[in-house]
């Protein structure tokens, strides 16, 4: 008589057993594996997002010029000011605004930095003295940022929290005033804690060029 060898009922349901329990343990292993990839891409797109503001504000600072200028009330502004109503905080004017277009216009620039709603905000004139009508472009830079403060250096080295120094409203109200040395940005941002950079501005003479960075998180 042949007999058959095979398994048994308790001999299957331990195999059964083995392959589920490897089954969850490789699940737990791939799932770990995909949210750490999704943490990793997110922080790198965060960070790439901070890095584009950041090249975009200090390619505007870089080419900040003294050029002043008549706002939509026919009210004269400085080349530099602190703003003092509503989320605007910083107005000044640029050169080097391209035109690959060749509009007929020139290639200085006025541009603002403002917080509105956790958000750093980017606007720009297409024109220097405004009309009633001129309405600016603004445009989102970074997200989740719960506070900005900015500090500038005078020609003697000393620090303002705004400028022109003295000025209650950052408004000149006689001759143009001169420019800072250098401005320190401090982003309060909500998932990387505090950042702050540093940048020497084209205006300031005897100050090392380059920028100085810190960053700290918290």
């Amino acid at each position: 008589m042949i007999r058959h060898a095979g398994f048994t009922l308790l001999e299957l349901l331990v195999a059964l057993s083995i392959v589920a329990l490897i089954s969850v343990m490789a699940y737990g292993g791939l799932r770990t594996v995909l949210e750490t990839r999704q943490h990793v891409e997110a922080q790198a797109n965060r960070m790439q997002e901070l890095q584009t503001a950041l090249l975009i504000i200090g390619r505007d600072l870089g080419q900040m010029v003294p050029r002043g200028i008549r706002d939509e009330y026919g009210d004269h502004q400085p080349a530099l000011s602190t703003a003092s109503l509503g989320p605007q905080l910083l107005e000044f004017t640029r050169g080097g605004w391209r035109n690959p277009t060749a509009i007929a216009r020139g290639e200085l620039q006025r541009v603002a930095y403002g917080l509105e709603q956790e958000s750093l905000q980017r606007s720009s004139w297409q024109v220097l003295d405004r009309a009633q009508d001129s309405a600016p472009y603004r445009g989102e830079l970074l997200s989740g940022v719960r506070a900005l403060r900015l500090r500038y250096m005078d020609g003697e080295g000393a620090w303002h929290e705004q400028w022109p120094p003295g000025s209650s409203t950052g408004v000149a109200e006689a001759a143009e005033p001169g420019m800072p040395r250098a401005m320190e940005w401090l982003l309060e941002l909500e998932d990387l804690g505090e950042f702050r950079r540093l940048f020497v501005l084209p205006t300031g003479q005897g100050f090392r060029a380059g920028t100085v960075a810190e960053e700290e998180t918290s």
